[in-house]
């Protein structure tokens, strides 16, 4: 029988995923840098890297935002980059696109698919900045006088968005800054208001701030002076709590060198996977959006090229079904799905009187359309989150997380009230100690599942380590996809060997005790970026130059507990149960069967059948739906029959 993914499959790029547009946004994502140029930002400081240098701090975000453009040339070629300095004196040309932006803002490079002349452009730039550190200075003067006000900047950044990005992209500002209070002076309160009046207006346009302040032994940022009071909260917190106009310290940049790394980490945006309604009882429904936490990069698809003497094209291709008789595109509408058994009618005709061979008559078949097929697999039920009730967490085993969960958040723009009320169950749940089993429905052409809710509370650590609030959704398994392990006897360590084990691990766990993976990227998909980046920017690649950050450090980690782990081996030896072994018993392997058509076709070529074995050719016989009944040198025969006829 064929299996269930030959038939019971649909194209899903025509499907509508899911009720809302917002599964469409993670086609593109759109970064507008908005640098400051003030200053303090231009002023020179020796360069930490390089020995008689000089350098600012509008190099550095300068060489961050032409990192990530390069990066993003591998990555994400569809994604659009923009830059935007405010606080210069330098304005755009009165007939072009950006004319029309507000006052001391001056649009560098207007968002554009990323391309390399482009990214070749600020590299130049880079480069006679660093034979002349006062290029920059010279190139975009700062205002010497005041600073403008940070609502005429998010405006700015509002129009150079609408100009450039698509609708249907993910579009975010890169806001770096090293002044944490732009309008000292009694007019501050006005310009708080307005700033905060305009940010909105940005946010209600689809476009998230992500701030990277910078702040240094000389220069310390405050986020409490202005942006904690401008700056939209990210975590779930109730409209009436005064803490939800804190930002916390942890978005401040230490150090400068940090800025690149800190733009890396929040490269990716957080894109939802879906949005859906959540029901919390009959007629009371809050709208959420869901995430996932852990997502595998991979290297970029292929594409086919098309030659056409002057340039090369790619080819966009497309699956569409012919009609066998008329040879014409086949209307998708009419197309029907079903599972063949056994053998087609022409071949029962030939095989007949057979014995072993299961025939399906013309005719007698069970076709579905497609509209069908999908009522099967999501059981006629629309995309929703449904509570149907609670239990405690202890319920939960650490064997029933056998998939990766999602982590679903409050989405106040499909239904008004939904953080609050998201608010108020997530309290209630974690005092009570409470979690939901909800029945869970995230796609169209999805199947249902019963999930736990799992509530989980903020968390800001002295390290910086940030954990939202929201609900963790584990799809819980069936029966069957939980099996019992087999019980084999082991040797247990003693107490004195796990305690010598636990000195010299407490000297190697992370200072702030949580791992950040984004710190740590795939080497193998990085190296494989950084030769298609020299060679898209016709660079030399220097393999010696590649940083695995994955490699552990060897040398710090002997430093700290080399004498405890040497110590830890001693004991090891000296312990009684590492001497010990256990004797089991080896299972028996089946015999391989499988042989592909290839083979067979190579042994009758060269009149070889004999030499394969009776389960090889019935288990070739059984692949192609014939007969397996009969001696050795029947099913020789059969099987050069059947080839005979498919040559």
């Amino acid at each position: 029988m064929a299996s269930y993914e030959d038939w019971n499959r649909i194209e899903e790029d025509e499907e509508e995923e899911l009720e809302d547009a917002s599964y469409y946004e993670g086609k593109k994502d759109v970064i507008l840098f908005c640098i400051d140029c003030s200053p303090s930002m231009l002023e020179l400081h020796d360069d930490p890297n390089y020995e008689d240098l000089q350098t600012c701090h509008l190099y550095t975000a300068l060489e961050a935002a032409m990192n990530i453009e390069k990066r993003k040339v591998m990555v994400g070629p569809n994604d659009a980059v923009g830059i935007m300095l405010f606080n210069t004196t330098r304005r755009n040309e009165k007939d072009g696109q950006s004319a029309e932006i507000k006052k001391g803002n001056f649009v560098y490079q207007p968002i554009e698919t990323i391309n390399a002349p482009n990214v070749q452009e600020v590299m130049r730039l880079l480069e006679a900045a660093r034979e002349d550190p006062n290029l920059l200075r010279e190139t975009f003067p700062p205002m010497t006088e005041g600073r403008i006000p940070m609502g005429d900047v998010f405006t700015s950044c509002n129009w150079v968005i609408r100009d450039g990005a698509p609708k249907t992209a993910t579009k975010r500002v890169f806001l770096v800054t090293d002044e944490d209070d732009p309008h000292p002076g009694a007019a501050k309160e006005r310009l708080i208001t307005t700033a905060r009046t305009t940010l909105i207006d940005l946010v209600q346009a689809g476009v998230t701030v992500e701030p990277f302040f910078i702040s240094t032994e000389d220069k310390p940022f405050d986020p409490s002076n202005f942006y904690s009071s401008v700056l939209l909260p990210t975590n779930v917190v109730d409209e009436d709590d005064a803490g939800g106009n804190f930002l916390p310290e942890s978005i401040s940049i230490a150090r400068v060198d940090d800025l690149l790394e800190q733009m890396r980490i929040r490269e990716v945006p957080k894109r939802a996977q879906f949005s859906v309604p959540f029901q919390l009882a009959e007629g009371f429904t809050i709208g959420v959006k869901g995430y996932g936490l852990i997502t595998e990069q991979k290297k970029g698809s292929y594409k086919y090229f098309v030659d056409l003497g002057d340039r090369m094209d790619v080819v966009n291709s497309r699956t569409v079904y012919v009609d066998e008789d008329t040879q014409a595109e086949a209307d998708k509408a009419r197309v029907l799905y079903g599972m063949e058994l056994g053998s087609t009618a022409e071949s029962a005709e030939d095989e007949e009187g057979e014995e072993g061979l299961r025939v399906a008559p013309a005719n007698c078949k069970v076709f579905y359309t497609a509209e069908e097929l999908r009522s099967f697999r999501t059981l006629g039920l629309d995309p929703i989150i449904k509570l149907l009730g609670f239990k405690s967490q202890s319920k939960l085993n650490f064997e029933d997380n056998v998939k990766h969960s999602l982590f679903i958040y409050p989405d106040e723009m499909t239904y008004s009230g939904s953080k609050r009320t998201f608010t108020a169950l997530l309290r209630t749940m974690l005092n009570k100690n409470r979690m939901g089993i909800v029945l869970t429905l995230t796609r169209r052409n999805a199947s249902p599942q019963f999930c736990a809710l799992l509530p989980q509370a903020e968390k800001v650590d002295e390290g910086g380590w940030h954990e939202p609030a929201g609900f963790h959704l584990i799809p819980l398994p069936f029966a069957d996809d939980i099996r019992a392990a087999p019980v084999q006897e082991s040797v247990r360590a003693s107490d004195e060997l796990k305690d010598e084990a636990r000195r010299f691990l407490d000297k190697l766990m992370i200072k702030n005790g949580a791992y950040n993976a984004d710190a740590h990227p795939n080497p193998a998909l990085g190296y494989h970026n950084a030769q298609l980046e020299a060679s898209a920017f016709r660079e030399e690649f220097d393999p010696a130059a590649f940083e695995d950050r994955t490699v552990p450090k060897y040398d710090q980690m002997h430093k700290r507990a080399g004498t405890l782990m040497k110590a830890w081996k001693e004991a090891l030896l000296k312990d009684e149960s590492a001497n010990m072994t256990i004797i089991t018993t080896g299972s028996k392997r089946k015999a391989d069967v499988s042989v592909d058509e290839a083979e067979i076709r190579s042994k009758y070529d060269s009149g070889g059948l004999e030499k394969l074995r009776v389960d090889q050719l019935k288990e070739f016989l059984k692949s192609k739906s014939q007969s397996v009944s009969g001696k050795k040198a029947e099913l020789i025969v059969r099987v050069s029959e059947w080839l005979e006829k498919h040559p």
